[in-house]
């Protein structure tokens, strides 16, 4: 029997371990009945630091989803990755060792990164232990490993094999920083200080000048044309003409195009290979010359003549400083402009022309809104995030990094020819750098030497295929066909994720799939919002606003913590809230009293199977009846992932309802009961049922109380397998049951509030409202001697209870008359007639006051309203 105050630190510590050891969340797995399984495609962490509270979050919300659907007697697949193939791993190990990638070859460094992740990643196991997530251990991976190296390496080759595939020298987002090219998914906008600068351009030939307006004067040696709006009749005599470029000479041709933005600057725009998206345009529509001015990392190349060397912004600075000197730069000024950053480290990229390897999306753009379309989305506000993503994409997917840490792809190029050789499937995985290819000779030109390609995937190429990686997709060499190990798992039931990486994650992993399988990975996703923080601002470090998960743990139970996940729609951000954690601590020593009290009532109460339901009372049926109810609406809500009408929902109807109500009239019952007593024996088969029910509902958000509660009470098998409530179907009388709950807490608050104590006698209570069959009791808890159903609604009158004066207006008409007139009112020596007022002498027109009614009962006793019952208390004096 659990005794004194709840102990969380304790009690959750021990079922943590247990739940662990005994591998209480296995997914055992039948492929014959794939029925049975209920599959969560739960995101791998990036392994680029320690988990933060959104981790916390998005992990916990999962975890309502899996607990539920495991207490509906599914099989539950509940696995964990760490993401740990890539830049932000790679970053991570740079920034713990204090090193650059390039310092290193690619082997040693892939091994110093590798060991940099073990230790986070066992930091994430242990973490994600401690917080009582249901994940089977057994089912974990790494995205790094061998086997998910084989299969990111298998999709690179199935997609070539599609032609979905290909190698191009083109124009690609680089980021300087990082020294790789990302996909367009990897940028965000970000907002930045800058300066506008109106430079003059020479027409040639001529002494004529026109001026271009630029944030970026670093570009002038990359700059191959200059445009003019077609519309723009101002500047239309340039059309056709060419100009020259100041300090670097070139001549340019001036072009007419529709793109070019007229209210911005001048309304003419030089053309720079490249410095954003409509100079790759125009390069590709106008077949431009091409010119190179700033490489890899962010350094200006020999194109810029004496400038080369320096970085953007010194060139910059010493491009505006030279045009100064020459009289061209004609104004600068500040100004703050959306800049396209890497997300990862906030790096304005750049547009370099690179031998990349892309996977074709924008010929099927409407084939993955319509796929997007086929699954369930919750809340379903989240596809128009997905369908405006698609609908926005300008770029194929740029699957090439120019990085150290990650999967290499699985080609070898001709020496002489370049002809790409693929690996063959049966090889898989391999590594350019140190296998040979499949073939002798070129199978194109009969060459015999080979270039190793040393690019490796993008992160996001290998973490699209969660699906796939966890329901063992594989080739079936014998067969000549993909397989799945575990096709019961394929299609997921579920994919949970943030909202922020609905382009980054499920957009890629929807790709991925449908093109391996031709089908949508998921039948729904449900989308959560982010963890701000107290103040509803996004967390971030420099903010210095970041919530460490430990930190909290540490000061809260981690089921107050999970009572808190519950507490916003889904897809909605939800602040951190000590008073929402203080909340659920609250709930967990209020569900273990209210335990400890029923445990100590039902210890004589009657087998199950010696109860029938059409014995017990009126009152105990209608409280399972309402139970019954709160299990109907409880299921659809966990179904809809609607976690805080569920939260809410139970909390009220166990804490009021169950707890202030019901428990305190059952407790009268069964102490004023003997040996036999039908209605003490009716309250204690009614009270272990209904909180053996409680305690599964709980389960799924309040994991370890529940699960404590019920080996100290109810058995030695887990609550979290113990089988989700059904409705047991039990006629009661709805109507009078609540009002009867009605009338019990409006007495409660009537003694509360007159400072009585709850077993002070009341010698006569009237009740107007249907109590039937509740009577007995209301008067045993509430201590009422006499209980009266009155067959009509007591009168009540509207009763003046003051005037309000509008002195905008009564001040300026009456002055000095004014405290006259309020000592009037107030002495009650006014009247109204024919609306209007009259008061120590003075007349108030309508529009100056206004009489404030309420309404009263005036009969004998002291009435209370609540809902649908009226209440009147007499007490003798």
């Amino acid at each position: 029997m659990p005794s004194g105050d709840y102990d969380p630190e304790t009690v959750e510590a021990k079922w943590q371990d247990r739940w662990v050891e005994a591998n209480r969340y296995a997914y055992n797995g039948d492929a014959a009945d794939p029925d049975t399984a209920f599959s969560i495609d739960s995101p791998p962490p990036t392994v680029s630091g320690s988990l933060h509270w959104g981790h916390v979050y998005g992990f916990t919300l999962q975890d309502f989803v899996a607990r539920f659907n495991r207490m509906r007697g599914e099989d539950v697949y509940f696995p964990f990755g760490y993401d740990d193939n890539g830049i932000a791993s790679e970053r991570l190990a740079e920034d713990e060792l204090g090193v650059r990638h390039q310092e290193y070859g690619r082997r040693e460094f892939q091994e110093m990164t590798r060991e940099v992740c073990d230790r986070y990643e066992a930091e994430f196991t242990e973490k994600m232990q401690r917080l009582g997530i249901s994940i089977d251990w057994e089912q974990t991976y790494q995205t790094i490993s061998p086997e998910v190296t084989r299969v990111s390496q298998l999709s690179f080759v199935d997609l070539y094999d599609q032609g979905r595939e290909y190698r191009q020298r083109a124009p690609a987002i680089w980021c300087p920083e990082c020294e790789t090219a990302i996909s367009q998914v990897e940028t965000e906008d970000d907002e930045q200080p800058s300066h506008f600068h109106d430079i003059a351009f020479s027409i040639a030939g001529r002494e004529e000048t026109f001026t271009i307006s630029t944030t970026r004067p670093e570009l002038l040696p990359a700059c191959v044309a200059v445009f003019v709006h077609p519309d723009d009749d101002e500047n239309q005599y340039l059309v056709g003409e060419r100009a020259e470029v100041p300090l670097f000479g070139q001549d340019v041709p001036i072009i007419e195009d529709d793109r070019v933005d007229m209210e911005t600057g001048s309304g003419i725009v030089m053309c720079c290979t490249f410095g954003d998206q409509t100079d790759i345009e125009w390069y590709q529509a106008h077949d431009l010359d091409l010119r190179i001015a700033i490489d890899e990392s962010g350094t200006l190349t020999e194109v810029a003549g004496e400038y080369e060397e320096l970085s953007a912004d010194e060139a910059g600075e010493a491009i505006v400083e030279d045009l100064d000197e020459t009289g061209a730069l004609l104004d600068r000024w500040e100004i703050t402009h959306t800049v396209n950053v890497h997300e990862r480290c906030g790096t304005g990229v750049e547009f370099l022309v690179k031998e990349q390897w892309y996977v074709e999306l924008l010929d099927k753009t409407d084939e993955y809104l319509a796929a997007g379309r086929e699954m369930d989305w919750y809340p379903d506000k989240m596809f128009t995030r997905y369908r405006n993503w698609i609908e926005g994409l300008q770029w194929d997917w740029a699957i090439s990094r120019q990085r150290s840490s990650g999967i290499p792809f699985p080609v070898w190029y001709c020496d002489a020819c370049d002809e790409v050789v693929v690996a063959d499937k049966a090889d898989l995985p391999v590594d350019p750098l140190v296998d040979d290819p499949p073939v002798g000779t070129c199978p194109e030109c009969g060459h015999d030497e080979f270039v190793p390609e040393d690019d490796v995937f993008d992160t996001w190429a290998t973490s699209s295929l969660t699906p796939l990686i966890n329901a063992g997709w594989d080739w079936d060499e014998g067969a000549e066909e993909f397989t799945f190990e575990n096709p019961e798992l394929y299609q997921f039931d579920l994919r949970p994720q943030g909202h922020d990486i609905i382009s980054f994650w499920l957009f890629h992993t929807v790709v991925k799939c449908y093109e391996h399988t031709g089908e949508v990975p998921f039948d729904s996703v449900m989308i959560n919002g982010m963890v701000l923080d107290e103040n509803r601002e996004k967390m971030s470090k420099s903010k210095g606003n970041v919530v460490d998960p430990d930190e909290v743990v540490s000061e809260f139970p981690v089921d107050a913590a999970r009572y808190w996940a519950a507490g916003s729609a889904v897809g909605d951000d939800l602040p951190y809230s000590e008073k929402g954690l203080r909340a659920g601590e609250k709930l967990l020593q209020k569900l273990w009293n209210a335990s400890k009290l029923v445990e100590s009532l039902t210890a004589e109460a009657p087998a199950p199977d010696a109860v029938d339901h059409h014995d017990l009372t009126e009152l105990d049926r209608w409280l399972l009846a309402s139970l019954d109810r709160e299990i109907e609406r409880l299921t659809g809500w966990f179904e809809s992932r609607e976690f805080s009408k569920a939260r809410d929902e139970l909390r009220g109807f166990f804490w009021h309802t169950f707890c202030d109500d019901y428990l305190e009239i059952a407790k009268q019952r069964i102490r004023a009961g003997g040996d036999g007593d039908a209605a003490a024996d009716s309250a204690a088969y009614t009270l272990q049922l209904a909180h053996r029910r409680f305690l599964k509902l709980f389960s799924p958000t309040l994991a370890h109380v529940t699960e404590e509660l019920w080996h100290d009470m109810h058995g030695e098998e887990s609550v979290h397998t113990s089988g989700w409530p059904d409705p047991l179907g039990i006629d009661a009388d709805f109507a009078a049951g609540e009002t009867a709950m009605a009338v019990v807490g409006a007495l409660r608050k009537y003694k509360s509030e007159d400072q009585l104590p709850m077993n002070e006698p009341l010698d006569r209570v009237d009740v107007w409202g249907d109590i039937s069959g509740f009577e007995a009791d209301i008067s045993g808890v509430m201590h009422v001697e006499e209980l009266n159903a009155l067959r009509t609604r007591p009168e009540v009158e509207s009763v003046v209870t003051g005037v309000d004066l509008d002195y905008s207006l009564v001040g300026p008409e009456f002055g000095s008359q004014v405290p006259d007139i309020e000592a009037g009112i107030e002495a009650g020596e006014y009247e109204v007639v024919d609306g209007v007022l009259h008061a120590a002498g003075a007349e108030l027109n309508a529009d100056m006051f206004e009489i404030e009614k309420e309404r009263q009962y005036t009969g004998d006793g002291e009435m209370i309203e609540s809902d649908d019952a009226v209440v009147i208390v007499h007490r003798e004096a």
